[in-house]
């Protein structure tokens, strides 16, 4: 869930450093530190806190042309001065900056103590620096292969040292990293954001991959020392998309960038003329998606909210038994995976570690596995037998908008296509789809009237506890929008099926409480407007997501929030809108830091 970057080349490191460590503070900033190569020394400055505050002790004028710089979302010690990254051996010659974690790291810190090491920080990452240090013979790559054959868990890492100028040495299991070609130098990042201002050619690596960056040399190597060849990608965002461009924040950028994304999403993948859906990423494995007796589906966080969607449409277009599992919980379940048996992993970044893990359980349980993701070339992507990319464009902003949509798109395309070749008629197939290429058109309209939401979120925003309510294909949408709110805005909220309030929550209910109701008109409205008395008896107030048109919800709720008719399958892309935007104005009201909330990261690439 940390950020690294590393240079090397034949200009100055330190800007090239820092300019791509502020593109990848979404990915953890509770520390930052930089470590510079320079005749014979390697000199290392980090501090606590965000990336300005190492700002301002660094010496901006630095001209070393070989570094390495780290944001930290800590995992192992509190983010003080000391635990921050880079770390290093006991001689100060080797710098290791890490993204994951060492599992057998109390084995190896007694192992170094025993020789006489002193550790200085709380981390796992300065035992994996000394341990290298420990191998160290004057080859830094053959020390680093030596030391990871001591490890146990995930990493993602580059090396430096005092005595190999001009060299870094990277290594992947289970956390991303990527190459940047140049001319005349190279750069090494968990993410394409830190380097596209500077390269949009990219090698990704693989988990057991070692690589020897020189400014004019790329070679790599499996941790056993076989050579590996490596096809040059193209990244497929500009720099434009991972700037702000006028707007206050990431995360409102995100949420008004909705109908372009969804777009791009459906761009060639759907025919009006005949209603079909064309999924190149599927094309191979169509035959056997076909005969599938089972689907499950796995996630976590918003991605989950969005693969219970997906559970909905898969039953009502398929009519093949679906579940949705917490990637966390399946894989380290005893999982039943039958013959016909599909699993279909969703993650925005395709990096997300109990979700990647989920996916290699079923995959070698005999499982078809696809991947709905968003970063191409990503672990996810590459694991799965098949797949479907998202193609929203890149998602910084901590808290996901875009993604979540994207991912109910994508899944509604899945379940479309798979259930034209079962039993999904031509004529309802072909209105699906119509309805499915309005919604961009249909979020543009939401996004329109901001100041009703903008309104309601100002006004509750100083009540410390919520309630969401849905019902059916809304149900995860109340999960999703009490999450947005506790994820930027610190306040609790809890989403739940609006029939479950009765039995438990519903005393909770106080006066004046915020209750949002998404009570859209559909197969289970009259229950959804019983619920609502149930809250206004109680005293709560009731905050409405309606259909427009629906004039008799003003008279059962405080506010309303309209959006625009759709078929009932399609409404969570609509109904989350709303969502979105309360969050968002709820934790500007109040002062947080919407980009950046505590305590979270954007890739969750530990357990």
């Amino acid at each position: 869930m940390c950020g690294i970057i590393g240079y090397v080349g034949n200009r100055p490191a330190l800007p090239i450093l820092i300019e791509g460590m502020r593109r990848l503070e979404y990915r953890g900033y509770d520390s930052a530190g930089v470590a510079l190569v320079d005749q014979g020394t390697v000199g290392v400055t980090k501090s606590a806190g965000r990336l300005s505050v190492l700002e301002q002790i660094l010496d901006l004028t630095a001209t070393q042309t070989t570094g390495i710089g780290h944001t930290r979302w800590a995992t192992h010690g509190a983010p003080t001065d000391v635990n921050a990254h880079p770390h290093q051996d006991c001689t100060g010659k080797i710098a290791l900056i890490h993204n994951g974690i060492i599992e057998n790291e109390r084995a190896l810190r007694t192992y170094l103590q025993q020789q006489g090491v002193t550790l200085t920080s709380e981390t796992d990452t300065e035992v994996l620096a000394q341990m290298i240090g420990r191998f160290y013979e004057g080859d830094l790559e053959h020390a680093v292969r030596q030391a990871l054959h001591e490890v146990s868990g995930t990493y993602g890492i580059a090396v430096i040292c005092a005595d190999e100028p001009g060299v870094i040495i990277a290594a992947r299991k289970g956390s991303p990293l990527i190459i940047g070609i140049g001319k005349g130098e190279h750069l090494v990042a968990s993410d394409a954001a830190a380097i596209l201002a500077h390269t949009s050619q990219v090698v990704y690596m693989d988990d057991g991959e070692i690589a020897r960056i020189t400014a004019d040399q790329v070679r790599m190597t499996t941790l056993d020392a076989t050579p590996v060849t490596k096809k040059i990608e193209e990244v497929e965002w500009s720099l434009e998309q991972i700037e702000l461009t006028g707007y206050d924040h990431f995360m409102l950028k995100e949420i008004c960038e909705q109908p372009a994304a969804l777009e791009n999403c459906l761009r060639g993948r759907i025919d009006l003329g005949d209603g079909s859906i064309h999924l190149g990423g599927l094309v191979d494995c169509t035959r056997e998606l076909t005969r599938a007796k089972r689907i499950i589906l796995t996630a976590c966080g918003t991605a989950w909210h969005a693969a219970l969607v997906g559970e909905y449409l898969f039953e009502e277009l398929t009519r093949i038994p679906t579940e949705t599992e917490y990637a966390s919980e399946f894989r380290y379940r005893n999982p039943i995976i039958d013959d016909g048996t599909v699993v279909i992993a969703v993650s925005q970044s395709g990096e997300t570690a109990d979700t990647a893990a989920a996916l290699a359980e079923a995959k070698q349980r005999g499982a078809l596995t696809l991947g709905v993701v968003n970063v191409v070339g990503s672990t996810i992507a590459r694991a799965a037998d098949a797949g479907v990319y998202l193609h929203v464009g890149p998602e910084i902003g901590v808290a996901s908008t875009k993604a979540f949509t994207g991912q109910v798109v994508v899944l509604a395309l899945i379940a479309s296509y798979l259930g034209r070749r079962k039993h999904l008629s031509a004529t309802a197939a072909e209105q699906f789809i119509s309805a499915l290429a309005r919604i961009p058109h249909q979020i543009g309209e939401i996004l329109e009237h901001v100041d009703a939401a903008k309104s309601v979120a100002q006004r509750y925003a100083d009540r410390e506890n919520w309630l969401y309510l849905g019902r059916g294909y809304n149900y995860p949408v109340a999960l999703e929008g009490a999450l947005k709110l506790k994820e930027i805005s610190y306040i609790h909220a809890e989403g739940l099926p609006a029939a479950e309030m009765k039995h438990g929550p519903i005393a909770l209910i106080h006066e004046g409480m915020p209750v949002v109701v998404i009570a859209t008109a559909g197969t289970q409205y009259d229950k959804i407007i019983s619920n609502i008395a149930q809250v206004r008896t109680r005293g709560g107030s009731v905050i409405a997501i309606a259909t427009e048109g629906d004039r008799q919800i003003a008279e059962q709720a405080d506010h309303v929030l309209y959006v625009p008719d759709t078929v009932e399958p399609l409404q969570p892309l609509l109904t989350a809108i709303p969502l979105q935007l309360i969050a968002y104005y709820a934790a500007v009201h109040r002062g947080c830091n919407v980009d950046k909330p505590r305590n979270l990261a954007k890739s969750v690439t530990v357990e």
